[in-house]
């Protein structure tokens, strides 16, 4: 773990700047993908059939407990990887889910699950945060509950910054099954884009590029705040309600 406060003077403002400007731009990707499918995010689940949309949360939950720990069995043989090979990873994979339809993309799930965890693990590292301790295991899988890339979001929804609850092995468990229910609805998305006819393996690259990108940024938007906030001995509580205010802030366009 990190240790602080540091001695050399913490430009708080800036720091923030820069995690509100990851914030922002977590979600890039995510109009494309809408406009590639030619349907709204919330449209996507329908296009899944019941049977699969009435067992995304069951599916999740395992997909996000089996990758819990494929995850962290991982790290003992491959070091992690700098965010634009994780990319090409992912995005090659959502290709492939995505030319064999709705069944390949089921099957290419749990790994791709696995592989953005992972990428959460390292930026975690990057921060200088042990990902191998049950608070930050806690804080990774906290990373997904963020809205996903397909939703509009105007810097409001930053709960996940905030939850706080006893840390233990027992927590990081019951931490999976409160994000489930949200990332099965952003997964879900993830699985009807990849499903569009002809444009499947288009749409699936494209997804998990865009999937892969913003649980990046999100990352770093997480652990930058928990960083920040023993370097500059600020409460956390404190940064996120700043952060929050400089996302939501308008952004003037220049001429």
């Amino acid at each position: 773990m990190i240790e602080g406060p540091q001695d050399t003077p913490v430009d708080v403002d800036a720091e923030l700047d820069k995690l509100a400007k990851r914030y922002r731009q977590a979600g890039g990707v995510g109009l494309q993908i809408l406009n590639l499918v030619g349907d709204s995010a919330e449209g996507l689940l329908k296009r899944l059939p019941k049977n699969i949309r009435s067992r995304l949360d069951q599916t999740t939950e395992a997909a996000l407990t089996s990758a819990m720990r494929a995850a962290h069995g991982s790290r003992r043989y491959v070091t992690d990887q700098p965010d634009w090979v994780n990319r090409v990873v992912t995005t090659s994979m959502g290709a492939a889910g995505g030319f064999g339809g709705l069944p390949s993309a089921m099957a290419e799930l749990p790994v791709t699950t696995t592989i953005l965890l992972r990428t959460i693990q390292g930026v975690a590292t990057e921060y200088g945060f042990d990902p191998d301790s049950d608070g930050v295991q806690f804080d990774c899988i906290r990373v997904f509950a963020a809205a996903g890339p397909l939703a509009q979001d105007d810097g409001t929804d930053l709960a996940f910054l905030t939850t706080r609850v006893a840390v233990s092995g027992p927590a990081v468990h019951g931490m999976i099954a409160k994000v489930a229910p949200r990332l099965a609805t952003v997964l879900g998305q993830k699985l009807a884009a990849q499903t569009v006819p002809v444009l499947g393996a288009v749409a699936g690259a494209l997804t998990n590029y865009a999937y892969t990108s913003y649980y990046q940024e999100m990352a770093h938007v997480h652990f930058g705040l928990r960083k920040l906030a023993i370097e500059a001995d600020i409460p956390h509580a404190e940064l996120v309600s700043d952060l929050q205010a400089r996302v939501a802030k308008p952004r003037i366009r220049r001429s």
